[in-house]
């Protein structure tokens, strides 16, 4: 089939607003504890749903009108699947219980503060959960008929995440960590007696993890043996391992990434085998996960063969063996998958997988020389389209993840297939800071934020346009967040080197970044301490710079954002408009940190489209 010539950017693509605003985020899988039920949280149009689907029968909504999304920090940990039914955190700061078979979702916590990551004892009798109220961060434990009020299991420490309960019920694991860390710079975990009827810990002991070593998700073995657990004392990362009777100590795997940033409640990374002879873990290289396993009487790591897979997330095993996981690739949305010896089913999807794989870019691993020496990394996707093609190269979107301290993947990325099949590029900045690179390459933004992630993105797309995958005169930069933050700085500090920018609730003023308890001093880690740093501070906080800013720009905003508040984004519109600077600013009602409603999802996506034919396409065919 001959392609038709068309100028970048202006290809008819199948991928629409509303493709993109109606698909699914699937966001935890697990198992019951005896397999009969695999559980699964998905999330549309703001509001998040929780399935399960018995052996031998369809699926089943479980929380109706309800929102189990959680409520602490950026959410996460919405569930548990017990045998009997399942707990969830709903929107509204409470638990719910809701059985398998019939019956509505009852209450069983008082409607105060916000709750996350419950686990439900073995004997069903009670939920040990994260709980905060006033800024106040607590282990708690209350009976699953709800009867009796919360009881303060652990507290004195300013965060608690992933607990877990022995299987015989005795002992509890969990992981802390206190201000001004967040929980990739160190944490702690404990380990102690359980005595859930009385609602008390005894003999609490601090097994690994200090202020410089992180450590994450305790999972005990099914035979309640072991307890396994991911640290990190060096530059990788290490699987560890406490025989409880014993009370040795072990590392099982190390010199490899296998640790997640703990961004949100309820990440996994680790599963025992169904007989506990196996620890399956994951591990991060060059933007790709790949699921192994480490058995125990041998110590031989095996590679898990989820081809065609590039990222594989939440893996669990039921009790008869079963492997669950999240899986997608570039080519394939996400979906559940329930993996059975050879055989995989697919149980939950994304969306469909109608889009022809022509339509799907496939990304490159992309990695430069920094001009102080250090090799930085990212991922550029090509234009694709059957239909079509133009000749040069092509204008490019260049995406500058939020966090900082996050990644994007070698995954399915429909945002940047909207582009790609459109004609244009997209590249996506792992810039130093981010995690999957080592804990240096992390750390390397420490004390440096606004300085070391710009020239990351400047210098990648220089050497871009140094490799013709992208046209100098046609270049975009995106990014929200923290990634907004990037944004805004480099429209100031290099103005004509982008085209035009992309902006959603991006940091202005980092002296005004009043967030919520996680992140309180995430700013003193990624900047400096107040008042020595204060030059730093105002060096690059782009609403003191803003009048610099001469490239078209279009920002958006969610009224409803506690993270990034609206002024941050209005106070630069301000400038813009003072100094007629091309902008366009979209406020979106109820919308947090981050969009989740279709309607203002087709609206940013359509508004984008038109603005970088306006600003970029057609201005630069004019000038040409």
């Amino acid at each position: 089939m001959t392609k038709q010539a068309l100028p970048h950017g202006l290809w008819p693509s199948p991928i629409t607003p509303a493709m993109l605003a109606g698909s699914i985020r699937l966001n935890d899988v697990q198992w019951s504890p005896g397999g009969n039920f695999l559980v699964w949280s998905q999330s549309l149009d703001g509001k998040t749903s929780l399935f399960a689907k018995p052996a031998r029968d369809a699926a089943f909504d479980l929380s109706g009108d309800l929102n189990p999304s959680g409520g602490i920090g950026y959410g996460g940990g919405d569930f548990f699947a017990g045998r009997g039914g399942v707990v969830f955190a709903e929107r509204n700061g409470r638990l719910y219980h809701k059985p398998y078979a019939e019956g509505l979702a009852r209450p069983i916590t008082p409607a105060f503060g916000a709750c996350a990551a419950p686990v439900i004892t073995p004997d069903e009798r009670f939920v040990i959960f994260v709980h905060t109220y006033e800024n106040k961060d607590v282990l708690a434990i209350v009976p699953l008929d709800g009867t009796a009020w919360p009881r303060i299991l652990r507290q004195g420490a300013d965060f608690y995440m992933q607990p877990a309960v022995s299987p015989d019920g005795k002992l509890l694991a969990w992981v802390e960590w206190d201000h001004p860390n967040m929980p990739w710079d160190g944490a702690k975990l404990y380990l102690a007696a359980l005595d859930a009827q009385a609602g008390t810990l005894s003999d609490v002991k601090l097994l690994d993890g200090d202020e410089n070593i992180p450590v994450f998700q305790p999972i005990f073995s099914p035979d309640g043996n072991r307890l396994a657990w991911l640290s990190n004392a060096g530059e990788l990362d290490q699987l560890r391992m406490r025989h409880l009777a014993s009370g040795e100590m072990e590392t099982l795997v190390q010199g490899r990434v296998m640790m997640p940033p703990a961004w949100v409640q309820g990440v996994r990374a680790l599963a025992w085998s169904a007989d506990s002879q196996k620890v399956f873990f994951l591990e991060n290289q060059r933007g790709q996960t790949s699921l192994r396993s480490i058995a125990m009487n041998t110590r031989e790591i095996t590679d898990v063969d989820t081809t065609p897979f590039t990222l594989i997330e939440q893996p669990c095993v039921s009790a008869k063996g079963e492997l669950a996981l999240i899986a997608q690739s570039a080519a394939k949305p996400p979906r559940v998958l329930r993996v059975s010896g050879s055989r995989a089913e697919v149980i939950a999807r994304s969306q469909s997988d109608v889009l022809p794989a022509a339509f799907l870019s496939q990304p490159q691993a992309i990695a430069w020389q920094s001009s102080d020496g250090v090799a930085v990394h990212g991922l550029y996707y090509p234009p694709a389209n059957p239909d079509f093609e133009a000749t040069g190269a092509p204008p490019v979107v260049v995406y500058i993840h939020g966090g900082p301290t996050s990644q994007v993947f070698d995954a399915f990325n429909l945002e940047a297939d909207y582009f790609t099949s459109r004609g244009y590029g997209y590249f996506a900045v792992n810039y130093r800071g981010s995690t999957g690179y080592g804990r240096a390459y992390r750390d390397a933004l420490k004390g440096e934020w606004g300085r070391v992630d710009l020239q990351d993105t400047i210098e990648g797309t220089q050497a871009l346009i140094a490799r013709g995958l992208a046209d100098p005169a046609r270049l975009i930069i995106k990014g929200g967040s923290a990634g907004g933050f990037t944004l805004l700085n480099a429209l100031v500090h290099h103005p004509g080197f982008f085209k035009a920018g992309l902006c959603s609730y991006g940091v202005s003023n980092l002296f005004d970044l009043d967030t919520h308890k996680f992140e309180l001093h995430y700013n003193t880690s990624l900047v400096g301490e107040l008042p020595e740093a204060a030059e730093k501070y105002h060096a690059w906080s782009p609403v003191y710079h803003a009048d610099k800013i001469r490239d078209a720009v279009a920002i958006f905003q969610g009224s409803a954002d506690k993270v990034v508040p609206p002024e941050h984004s209005e106070s630069i519109v301000r400038v813009l408009r003072a100094n007629r600077v091309p902008h366009e600013y979209k406020l979106y009602e109820g919308e947090g940190h981050g969009f989740r409603k279709k309607i203002n999802l087709i609206d940013y996506y359509e508004s984008v489209d038109r603005f970088l034919k306006q600003h970029v396409i057609f201005s630069f065919q004019e000038e040409a």
